[in-house]
This record gives structure tokens, C-alpha cells and sequence, in this order.
């Protein structure tokens, strides 16, 4: 019985270490090792406005960035950085949650969005100002989406026997790649 189990341990391991599963840990720790280093150079990313002049016209070897009603540059990178770093999180945040309810996330994502481009289409005077009527439309779809697979999970707890990881397991979408999820949501 013993040289059994023996046996069936060495094929398990065998399988274990083979070219696959070496290949699929490297991507997956390389993948990882990106998120986190960008989760943790956040405040780094923030503080880049420091380096902008405080002029109204910033020259760079690659543009010519006028601040207009923003009085100089590095107060509208401060304003920008202040953006984009949270919509950098949050991207970071939806793709990769497994969770059922991750299309919340959609609406401030295109909140932080509507807020940039109006950073760079718009005067100074309504900056930040009436985002919520164009954010309706994404709340429309987003929200009974979300209440309607609430409900669905529910349901299936009160019929099953199942527990709440396990539907929550159910739910989860896992594209292979990350073009895959892109293109999921499209």
C-alpha cells in the first residue's frame, strides 16, 4: 500500500515540474512583480509634478505644454498627477479583480477619464463640474447589472447547497491573457 502512494506521489511530481507550470509561474511572478512595483511607485509617480517648472509654458524635448488659465505648469501637473494616479490604481484594481461586483469599479474609472480629458479640453472656471451627468449612461448600465447578478447569487443560495465562495467561484470570468479581459469588456 505504501509503495502505492509512493509511486503516485513521484508521478504527481513529475507532472508538477513540468515545462508548463515552470513557464506559467515565471509569467505569473513576472506579471505580479510589475503590478507591485508600480502599486508601490504610486507616491513616487504622484510627486512628478515637482519637476515641472513653475512657468505658464513648459518647453520639453518632446512638447510645449501651455498652462493656460492654470497660472503655471506645475500647478496643472499637480492637478493632473492627482488624477492619474488614481485612475492608475483603479485600472490596476479592475483588472485584476476576480470578484463578482468588479464592474463598479467602471464608474469611477470613467469618472477619473472624463475628468482628464476635461483637464486638457476645458477653461479652468468649470473644471470638475457637472461629471455626473456624463457619467448616467456607464451608472445605467453599470448598476442593475450589478444588483441583477447580486440577485442572481442569491438565489442559487437559497436553492443550492452550495456556499457563498463557492457561487462567488462560479462567477468569476478568467481570460487567459490580458487582451483577452480587454476585449471581454468590448
Amino acid at each position: 500500500m505504501d509503495n502505492k502512494q509512493q509511486k503516485s506521489k513521484e508521478n504527481w511530481l513529475k507532472q508538477s515540474r513540468g515545462s508548463n507550470i515552470k513557464k506559467y509561474d515565471n509569467k505569473s511572478l513576472l506579471i505580479g512583480s510589475i503590478i507591485g512595483t508600480l502599486i508601490a511607485s504610486t507616491p513616487y509617480l504622484f510627486y512628478l509634478h515637482l519637476s515641472v517648472p513653475q512657468q505658464r509654458v513648459w518647453h520639453t524635448f518632446l512638447f510645449t505644454y501651455d498652462s493656460k488659465g492654470w497660472g503655471d505648469a506645475n500647478v496643472a501637473m499637480w492637478v493632473f498627477t492627482g488624477k492619474v494616479v488614481p485612475l492608475l490604481l483603479l485600472l490596476l484594481w479592475f483588472f485584476t479583480n476576480r470578484h463578482w461586483w468588479y464592474h463598479t469599479l467602471l464608474v469611477p474609472i470613467a469618472m477619473y477619464v472624463y475628468q482628464i480629458f476635461d483637464f486638457f479640453n476645458s477653461t479652468l472656471s468649470y473644471v470638475d463640474e457637472f461629471q455626473l451627468i456624463y457619467l448616467i449612461p456607464i451608472m445605467v448600465v453599470v448598476i442593475p447589472t450589478i444588483y441583477l447578478i447580486r440577485a442572481r447569487i442569491f438565489n442559487k443560495v437559497n436553492e443550492t447547497t452550495k456556499s457563498l465562495q463557492e457561487l462567488e467561484d462560479e462567477f468569476k470570468l478568467s481570460p487567459k491573457s490580458f487582451w483577452d479581459k480587454v476585449k471581454q469588456y468590448f
